[in-house]
């Protein structure tokens, strides 16, 4: 398992009554899981909640203990399905992946759930991927929350608040037979705190016990006519359930009421950037004492009418701060003010942005804009910030000409083994003389979209790779169609809605399978063909025999990717054959990043034990070296780089190796196969050399000594006639 390990932090999971626990966003919800009673768990891995599977499976001995069922799920939508056990029994289940792309990967699922309703507590934890950081197109999961009348929890970002919204949600999930979706943000993820823990409990009922006494409710089933009852019973049962519920447990909070006839309503989530904001402009300080009422919207779907009403009362003006668009909240509470006649005037994305993250100085503008409309003497202080762009005091004035600025687009790892596949993809393109569509996918060999390779049209999702490619079918064409998948999206959908969608519809592309052996892009997960033994998985099922399971008949798999020529080899001949179908090339190396996180720890314990250790860099000849920086153009690898011609007489830089090279030898072999200079040279670092290691040492440097003795000399005459 390449996953980074969590065993040390695990421990604190057992924490009892009153102890003061202290740790990480993701483990304070999994120690709220526990408990709240949770009955069973699963997800699947994605920023920003990946390493909550991953604490997960490290604390598989606590969960068996309490009876605690959990997997790694196949797919979000797979993970959303499991919440099914909800529907009947009285289990408490929680679910975690990314949103939003995880959220529309189950959103048939959900759909169904919410609809029908729940018996026992569902929560469907969401990392919300949103902003600055974000991998993925910019959108919000407060829609889907709307759409299917799903209760939407978005915490304050501090650990006692987040605790406490999972224990709520269970709550709120049985009080209104809802399931409860849990927003979290990264900084929410990754923030430190403490909370004064619970005892673990076992959850009344287990998965054992429901599986040992079956249960049945007909009209929890979407099937007419009770599904046209289940939006009925949203209305008229569940919503007034819920908004009692939060209005009897103050899952709102109201901080500074009555300090000022003006006030500020917020998303639970993005408090901490206002609270800030207000610091920054001296109406608050750091532990939230604002001279400003601020209501903090906890929950921000549904939207309690009372809370919102009582808070404007009397109030001249409010500002919404609500992060991204469209406007959810803040049409939602236009509708409330209107229809109640409140004179309050509310303000939001007029004074704030559109869209985008509500960073601290998009919220500190926006928050000095209606402040100095409103109430001006709150305002103490003008952070630098505030200045003009143009001023030089301002932290946003240029200090470079952007021209002298190089972009420096993302790359893959140093040694990683998916570079060497697109240099081959390259090389076979050059060497048929066709250029062709390349279909992408998500993951780490995205970034084969950049320099150097520049290979990638479109990216449709996770696994969808393919299914990218499909309508790009033609028999009258003269190339096919290039499709790119990772393992992770392979065996996530990309097995059925790409290959087995390509052999239905005799589709002649050529799919590129990159196995690594690890759902890399997510943090180094275990996936059905990984090689690692694994006591809680089943592991080393081959792509290949996959692919051929569901009617591939052309398939290749090189199990060594470094070795560029023969790839190249293999891509050529299938982009050149003419048997009809599919043709599947799976491309096998372990990940770099994961094989050093393996290796290194064995590598330097041998070395301490004495044992001889070999390890393999790579140089650059500098004489050898014309200059023209092929090998850098089509590599990219961050360790292979250049320096300044040693030749006095030579202007033009040379390449060179740093001390980051990880021996993987995709430099020699990209200039080996593209024909280029031969400059490359290897070197084996010997540790803990044996006495024959250093014979051969003394015999090499001495064998090189004779031979360059006349050349010395040479250079030495040379030398004094100038």
């Amino acid at each position: 398992m390449a996953e980074r390990s969590f065993a040390h932090e695990v421990l604190k999971l057992r924490a009892g009554e009153g102890t003061s626990f202290s740790g990480e966003g993701i483990l304070a919800v999994t120690k709220a899981l526990l408990q709240s009673g949770v009955a069973y768990v699963g997800g699947y891995q994605g920023a920003p909640i990946s390493h909550l599977m991953d604490v997960l499976g490290d604390a598989h001995e606590i969960l068996e203990e309490l009876g605690v069922y959990f997997e790694n799920s196949a797919s979000e939508a797979t993970a959303a399905a499991m919440l099914a056990a909800s529907v009947s029994y009285p289990l408490r289940g929680a679910i975690t992946f990314k949103s939003t792309v995880g959220t529309n990967v189950a959103s048939d699922a959900l759909a169904n759930l919410s609809s029908g309703g729940v018996t026992g507590g569902a929560l469907v934890i969401v990392g919300e991927d949103y902003g600055e950081g974000s991998s993925i197109m910019q959108e919000r999961s407060h829609a889907f929350a709307m759409k299917s009348q799903m209760w939407l929890l978005d915490p304050r970002p501090n650990i006692s608040a987040i605790v406490d919204a999972v224990e709520a949600g269970f709550e709120l999930s049985e009080a209104s037979s809802t399931p409860v979706m849990l927003q979290l943000r990264l900084r929410s993820c990754h923030l430190y705190g403490t909370f004064t823990a619970k005892d673990n409990k076992r959850p009344p009922m287990t998965v054992t016990d429901a599986i040992e006494n079956p249960q049945r409710q007909l009209d929890r089933i979407v099937l007419p006519p009770a599904s046209f009852l289940h939006e009925k019973e949203k209305i008229e049962d569940r919503w007034p359930a819920a908004v009692e519920f939060i209005k009897r447990r103050g899952l709102n909070e109201v901080l500074g009421a009555d300090t000022a006839d003006i006030g500020i309503i917020v998303q639970g989530g993005v408090y901490n950037t206002l609270n800030r904001a207000m610091e920054l402009l001296g109406c608050s300080d750091a532990f939230g004492n604002t001279e400003v009422p601020v209501y903090v919207m906890n929950v921000t779907y549904p939207v309690v009418d009372e809370e919102i009403l009582d808070f404007c009362a009397g109030k001249r003006a409010v500002l919404l701060v609500e992060e991204g668009q469209p406007d959810y909240i803040e049409q939602n509470l236009n509708a409330i003010l209107r229809r109640a006649g409140s004179p309050v005037a509310l303000h939001g994305k007029d004074l704030l942005p559109v869209a985008g993250e509500y960073t601290a100085a998009a919220v500190t503008r926006g928050l000095d804009a209606f402040l100095q409309k409103y109430l001006p003497d709150v305002v103490r202080s003008s952070p630098s910030l505030l200045m003009p762009e143009d001023d030089a005091r301002s932290p946003f004035a240029p200090r470079v000409d952007a021209a002298v600025v190089r972009p420096r687009p993302p790359g893959l790892c140093t040694g990683c083994p998916e570079r060497p596949i697109f240099s081959a993809l390259k090389l076979a393109e050059k060497e048929t003389g066709k250029q062709h569509h390349v279909s992408a996918d998500i993951g780490c060999h995205l970034f084969a979209i950049n320099e150097p390779f520049n290979l990638g049209a479109t990216t449709m999702g996770y696994g969808l790779g393919s299914a990218g490619a499909a309508a790009l079918n033609s028999k009258d064409a003269d190339r096919r169609t290039i499709a790119v998948m990772g393992d992770g999206g392979f065996w996530h959908n990309g097995l059925t809605s790409g290959v087995g969608n390509a052999v239905f519809n005799q589709n002649d592309q050529l799919l590129l399978v990159v196995d690594n052996a690890y759902s890399a892009a997510t943090g180094g997960q275990d996936v059905l063909s990984s090689q690692a033994d694994s006591v809680l998985r089943s592991t080393k099922h081959p792509i290949e025999k996959a692919v051929r399971g569901v009617g591939v008949n052309w398939v290749k798999t090189v199990s060594n990717t470094y070795k560029i020529g023969a790839l190249r080899d293999v891509f050529v001949k299938a982009l050149t054959t003419k048997e009809a179908g599919p043709k599947v090339v799976v491309a096998q190396s372990e990940c770099q990043l994961n094989r050093q996180r393996r290796v290194k720890p064995q590598r330097a314990k041998a070395i301490k034990e004495g044992k001889r250790v070999v390890k393999e860099r790579f140089g650059v000849d500098a004489d050898t070296c014309t200059g023209d920086h092929a090998c850098i153009r089509v590599s990219g690898c961050p360790s292979l780089t250049i320096k300044a011609n040693p030749d006095p007489m030579r202007t033009d830089p040379v390449a060179t190796v740093l001390d980051s090279c990880v021996g993987c030898g995709v430099c020699g072999a990209n200039a080996h196969a593209a024909s280029l200079c031969p400059s490359f040279y290897r070197t084996d670092l010997v540790y803990n050399p044996t006495w024959r290691d250093r014979l051969l040492s003394r015999m090499r440097g001495g064998w090189i000594g004779l031979l360059t003795s006349g050349v010395e000399r040479r250079a030495a005459r040379y030398e004094v006639s100038l």
